[in-house]
């Protein structure tokens, strides 16, 4: 994958109706995949070095963003989200590599705003089950 313009990477949510609205506004995003590791390293193990078991941690992702709601429908499907306290469906979208999609769920979601400025937005997601990744 060449350079990339991040305003072109995509986070869109679930519409509860099986397809997805672009969380509109997002000024930054960001998606994070981590893996745990599983010691099994023992008095056998060549050397001392540390060894680990492949394929037996928890796998999980996270996404967050922030901005300026300019959109009132993604506003209001991310705030009922929430509030419901529901699983939803996510794609993140990275141009020319690919789709990453799953279920999620909102682990925060803060609004603030200065006194001389626009209210702003940030979000964390947190997965809740495994995740699908498609290739461009």
């Amino acid at each position: 994958m060449g350079a990339q313009r991040g305003k072109d990477l995509l986070i869109r949510a679930g519409d509860g109706a099986g397809g997805f609205v672009a969380v509109a506004g997002l000024r930054a995003r960001q998606i994070t995949l981590n893996a745990e590791t599983v010691d099994v390293t023992n008095a056998d193990s060549a050397g001392r070095w540390r060894e680990l078991l492949a394929g037996a941690g928890v796998r999980r992702a996270a996404l967050s963003g922030s901005g300026v709601f300019r959109d009132q429908a993604s506003d209001a499907r991310l705030r009922q989200i929430f509030f419901d306290g529901t699983i939803e469906t996510y794609q993140v979208v990275v141009p020319e590599f690919g789709t990453l999609q799953g279920p999620f769920q909102i682990a925060s979601l803060e609004y603030r705003g200065d006194h001389a400025g626009e209210v702003t937005f940030d979000m964390s997601l947190d997965s809740a089950g495994a995740l699908a990744f498609t290739a461009l």
